[in-house]
């Protein structure tokens, strides 16, 4: 299958971007207790993300434990001209995501949870569909999915043990 690419955090200049925030409520007999959720997406725009999940009871604390925890989840994604290598899709629960490659100038056309993961990869022209579930968890899930079984040619080439230009004339 695919290999995943853990990447160390050291030297690397890593922007935080807040996908979603939630409001949780725990009915006990003493009242209503309060928590938050939030998730954070960690990227150097060079093809390096991750993802993090913090919860506390207060919202900043929660985002400063969803970046420490996004950046325990670094991978390398190959980015080429600034779009990605191939067409992939991906699920993860109800969340289906599907991402092809566009030619220079088209942009980021992804919504939410996706936006800001292909933002913070670094991808500038991508075409993107959500479908199933728009729950933010199973999204951002679906999509490091679908972007860590990203493979560029030469990477593939020594996978298989062949020339580059074999990969492509087959």
């Amino acid at each position: 299958m695919s290999e995943i690419r853990k990447v160390k955090t050291t030297d690397l200049d890593l922007k935080d971007r807040l996908v979603a925030i939630n409001r949780v409520t725990k009915v006990t007999k003493g009242g209503r207790t309060f928590s938050f959720s939030a998730i954070v997406v960690v990227g150097n725009e060079d093809g390096i993300v991750g993802v993090g999940l913090g919860k506390a009871k207060e919202v900043v604390t929660a985002i400063a434990k969803g970046v420490e925890d996004a950046k325990k989840n670094l991978i390398k994604i190959p980015v080429i001209n600034g779009t990605i290598p191939h067409e992939q899709d991906a699920h993860y629960g109800g969340a289906r995501v599907w991402l092809k490659p566009a030619a220079h100038g088209t942009g980021v056309k992804a919504g939410g949870a996706m936006r800001a993961i292909l933002e913070s990869v670094g991808v500038k022209d991508v075409l993107a569909k959500s479908k199933g579930s728009s729950n933010n968890h199973n999204l951002v899930k679906a999509t490091m999915a679908a972007l860590s079984e990203m493979r560029d040619a030469y990477t593939v080439a020594q996978h298989r043990g062949v020339a580059l230009d074999k990969v492509f004339n087959g």
